[in-house]
């Protein structure tokens, strides 16, 4: 019954798109191209599930991080060999997990129909596969993405939202992304899975070398986050975001919210702004209502500043952008600015 109502939901989400948007991207995209391009993605993201159940975390969020830097274009996986690429940055390193994944349904999908399936389009599929396997939340995802060939550090820096934001930063923040308030209290329902380091939270129980306790965070669970994370902790150390169902995708982080039981300070935030609490007591109240509206906001969220038609690429690696056999001067110089440190040539990285 919900995964009827959340087809719905997802369908009236794509007809009320700019028609822009519905023109670039659509849902059976590859219906003909490569048939078969969804359900190898799916695929490979069950067999990863099958042996660790946290990997569904990581390939949604992995889309996040995509899509809130350069757009939904797949950036994210591009390597520098000089660790200036966005999977280099303090927000995706090391936290930031899945790429074998995608790599693992890239190739797959390569030997079935090669040259014809993005990159981010894998992403996004990855990303609603894992939803659907955490949350039993099953929709289809818009595609015909193509790959961008530019990647830079800093522009995960100045794109996405720390966990240190405030109520008015998130809202901000996301409103760049042409996402609303609300959308921002539901896609951060997300964080119902997956697992986060010390250093994500540290703040909110030392200062420095002396315990504290950040007035938003329960003195109880603030008590046993300093027994995992000592003031200066292993950095490889993780907690679960959500402790009391981290591997499935409910509407328990709202409950754990009204509760000071937000792990995050950003977290915390939604439930000590009154009009972002309104929403985080709704969702806490009816889970069906909060995955039909999360689903869209995925949905809304994959449309954002994507390449289409002819611009980008079809990647065939989705670590490197593709051999370029010849490039003008002035693009070599926009390569060179964009994506100093590339593990690939400045012919090889500028936009044909």
């Amino acid at each position: 019954m919900v995964a009827a109502i959340v087809a719905v939901v997802v369908a009236v989400v794509c007809l009320r798109l700019p028609a822009v948007a519905r023109g670039q991207l659509q849902v059976g995209f590859y219906n003909t191209s490569c048939p078969n391009a969804e359900s190898l993605v799916q695929q490979a993201v069950a067999s990863a599930f099958a042996n660790d159940s946290g990997i569904a975390a990581g390939l949604i969020r992995l889309h996040f991080h995509d899509c809130f830097v350069r757009g939904c274009d797949a950036s994210v996986l591009l390597v520098s060999a000089n660790g200036t690429a966005e999977r280099d940055a303090a927000p995706n390193k090391p936290s930031l997990r899945g790429f074998e994944v995608i790599d693992a349904a890239k190739a797959a999908v390569e030997k079935s129909c090669a040259r014809t399936v993005s990159c981010a389009d894998i992403v996004a599929f990855a990303a609603r596969d894992s939803i659907n396997l955490t949350g039993q939340a099953a929709y289809q995802v818009p595609s015909g993405r193509r790959d961008g060939n530019f990647s830079l550090d800093q522009d995960a820096l100045n794109n996405l939202p720390p966990p240190t934001f405030t109520a008015q930063q998130l809202v901000d923040r996301f409103a760049n992304k042409t996402l609303t308030a609300e959308e921002m209290v539901i896609l951060s329902g997300a964080h119902t899975v997956g697992r986060s380091f010390c250093s994500s939270f540290l703040a909110r129980i030392w200062n420095n070398t002396t315990a504290t306790v950040d007035t938003g965070l329960s003195p109880a669970y603030a008590a046993l986050l300093q027994a995992l994370c000592p003031s200066s902790p292993n950095a490889a150390t993780t907690t679960a975001v959500d402790p009391t169902t981290p591997a499935v995708l409910d509407n328990n982080y709202y409950k754990l919210l009204s509760l000071n039981l937000g792990l995050f300070f950003s977290d915390n935030q939604l439930r000590t702004n009154a009009t972002l609490n309104t929403s985080v007591n709704s969702f806490a109240a009816n889970e069906t209502l909060w995955k039909q509206k999360f689903v869209a906001a995925m949905v809304k969220m994959g449309n954002i500043e994507v390449l289409t038609g002819t611009q980008g690429e079809i990647r065939l690696n989705c670590s490197v952008v593709n051999n370029r056999s010849s490039v003008a001067a002035p693009e070599a110089q926009m390569a060179r600015h964009y994506y100093s440190g590339s593990t690939a040539s400045i012919e090889e990285i500028a936009t044909s």
